[in-house]
């Protein structure tokens, strides 16, 4: 599968910058969006690691707007 997305981030998720998600996001959202991988037993894999996007999109949000998470 890996073959399939040539542009996986190189640093974990907490070390990427903000654009560099941006563009992790929508790589994944475009991948589950065709047909032939959308479907395919690796979705779900590819449906986790948006969810992370997703959570650490979140994260920073809050963090950007003084909200704290949790409490």
């Amino acid at each position: 599968m890996t073959a399939d997305l040539p542009n996986l981030p190189k640093h974990p998720m907490h070390a990427l910058t903000t654009y560099e998600l941006r563009d992790y996001r929508r790589l994944l959202e475009r991948a589950l969006g065709d047909r032939t991988i959308g479907s395919a037993p690796v979705a779900a894999n590819l449906r986790a690691k948006l969810d992370d996007v997703l959570r650490e999109q979140e994260e920073r949000d809050q963090i950007r707007h003084g909200r704290q998470s949790g409490l």
